[in-house]
């Protein structure tokens, strides 16, 4: 192997979870994220003697975006999302378990805009003017699409609840 070739190794080596987490967060599918993050890998591979060293991630994690994109415009279909059964109070460590469906179900309600501009902005915790230069939108159509994807999901959180405790009321009764 060259010089290169070590280098994209160990760039994949290092980047391969993170690309393979937003993957998840961004289509909802385990074996779906695998095959993005291994296609954002290689066709960054294909790019590597144009890839900036000090800029490949961010060159990877557009890749990912792109080809995740691209998928869901093929598809043209939405998956449903399932609700999280209510469940008995315990200290059962299946609860973050639930909180992790009850998530990636809440991501899946967003439409794909939406949910590429949360990830990208709160996941990858970039600025507004990266996301929308990645995404080919303005920085208004950002800050709008956040917004709305943020009150729907302030508005499934509301129907959270893994305890099956229903509405919490304050100590001491109404107030």
């Amino acid at each position: 192997m060259g010089r290169a070739d070590d280098e994209f190794a160990e760039f994949a080596q290092a980047s391969y979870g993170g690309l393979r987490h937003a993957a998840w967060l961004l289509t909802g599918d385990r074996h779906a994220a695998e095959d993005a993050a291994q296609t954002a890998l290689v066709r960054t591979y294909a790019a590597w003697s144009r890839v900036r060293r000090d800029d490949a991630y961010a060159y990877a994690r557009k890749v990912l975006v792109n080809h995740i994109t691209d998928r869901w415009r093929r598809k043209l279909r939405e998956y449903p999302a399932g609700e999280v059964p209510d469940r008995a109070a315990s200290p059962d460590p299946a609860d973050e378990v639930a909180l992790r469906h009850w998530i990636t179900g809440a991501l899946a309600t967003l439409t794909v805009r939406e949910r590429a501009v949360i990830v990208m902005r709160y996941l990858f915790d970039l600025p507004e003017a990266a996301v929308a230069r990645d995404l080919g939108i303005t920085q208004g159509t950002v800050k709008s699409t956040s917004s709305r994807a943020l009150a729907k999901l302030r508005t499934r959180a509301g129907e959270f609840d893994p305890w099956g405790i229903g509405q919490a009321q304050p100590i001491g009764g109404e107030r």
